[in-house]
């Protein structure tokens, strides 16, 4: 019996101990911006995949991903090419401000072997938006600060469009495929 309980828990602590499947692959630059182009107002695999992914580790909402790209097909954001979801989190709320503290920690921690910003390059994020800060993948996903370009300025702007009531995650092409490293053995 004895030689059972150490074996299996000789099993248990080395499977704890191997690196993730998608760690085992190389893993991706980081992301140019991929400007907006087709529409395709329905989720890529991929960012539908990663939409369902933050809300089931994360927690929060899943708000979505389709906008309407209007009469002449008018492309203007990554949510009309299937490539951008957007999470519920409210900056107000003490709950959700710590939920996006671990999303953002997690996505831009270096991994086992030193890749900074690891889980986002591997997911293909291009850039996030929370709180007035964007963090680009171009930059290092360093935070800068962030308007959108339908304000003049910060009080004249809504809490939604200072991404305060959500978090805005934009995919590059292949991210939003599931054509990076990540989703390699999820789909």
């Amino acid at each position: 019996m004895r030689l059972l309980v150490s074996g299996l828990a000789a099993l248990l602590l080395s499977l704890t101990l191997l690196p993730p499947a998608d760690a085992a692959r190389p893993i991706e630059g980081y992301a140019s911006y991929d400007e907006p182009v087709t529409c395709h107002p329905k989720p890529f695999r991929g960012t539908a995949y990663l939409g369902r992914w933050v809300t089931h580790h994360y927690g929060g909402g899943y708000v979505g991903t389709a906008r309407a790209c209007g009469k002449h097909r008018r492309v203007t954001s990554e949510h009309q090419t299937g490539r951008a979801f957007d999470w519920s989190a409210n900056v107000r709320k003490p709950a959700d401000r710590r939920r996006v503290t671990r999303l953002l920690r997690s996505l831009f921690a270096a991994d086992a072997h030193g890749n900074l910003d690891a889980r986002a390059r591997r997911m293909g994020i291009m850039y996030v938006i929370w709180n007035d800060r964007m963090y680009p993948a171009w930059n290092g996903f360093r935070p800068e600060p962030y308007l959108s370009s339908s304000c003049r300025t910060r009080k004249k702007c809504s809490k939604t469009l200072r991404h305060r009531d959500h978090v805005h995650v934009s995919l590059s092409k292949r991210g939003a495929l599931g054509r990076t490293s990540f989703y390699a053995t999820r789909l």
